[in-house]
């Protein structure tokens, strides 16, 4: 194996800190009742995964954005066709970052009228917040490297792996992306459906 690729957060590791985010949340919200909203698209596959530990009436939705400009505003492509008036919300993003993003998803359900608006993050680059925004229900922090698998992409590919990989060597991923797919290959347990 590559040290220039790492599988930094293996399936089983995985599937079992997925479980225990899901028992916190019930814990927190006994009776479910929760609309539970996806960040498309890289919060995809962390959302399917944590839906079989919730309650069966958690209602999902998406929420699709995108960032352009050198201010970052932020535009909704697909928005939630729900109401949330008075009810308890789910956000489920496969990372946060610098919080900008998720301060601006905070405002448009607060004033979309929900109740409650809590955040479960698969990863948290907390080092790198800009914008101070609660992260509830965290299953790992990690470092600045640049991240693929379980959701995460590099122009729209390697989202579909079943672990989690970092980047050390962005130069060389960059001059060969196949240098990065015969590493996670190496491993036996690439993707998610085999």
């Amino acid at each position: 194996m590559s040290d220039d690729f790492v599988e930094v957060i293996t399936p089983d590791v995985l599937a079992r800190r997925v479980a225990e985010l899901g028992a916190e949340i019930m814990r927190d919200h006994p009776n479910g009742d929760l609309v539970v909203v996806g960040i498309l698209k890289g919060s995809v596959i962390f959302m399917k995964d944590l839906l079989a530990h919730l309650p069966l009436d958690s209602t999902p939705q998406f929420l699709a954005l995108t960032r352009f400009g050198r201010e970052g505003r932020v535009s909704v492509t697909l928005d939630i066709d729900e109401p949330l008036d008075g009810k308890d919300v789910l956000l489920v993003l496969e990372i946060v970052d610098t919080g900008l993003t998720l301060g601006t998803i905070h405002k448009m359900l607060d004033a979309k009228g929900a109740k409650s608006v809590s955040t479960v993050a698969l990863l948290d680059k907390a080092p790198r917040r800009i914008v101070d925004v609660p992260v509830e229900y965290r299953g790992f922090e990690v470092g600045d490297e640049y991240l693929l698998g379980y959701g995460l992409d590099w122009q729209g590919l390697f989202r579909n792996l079943r672990s989690v990989w970092a980047v050390m060597n962005m130069p060389r991923f960059l001059a060969e992306p196949e240098a990065f797919v015969d590493a996670a290959y190496s491993t036996g347990n690439a993707l998610l459906a085999e």
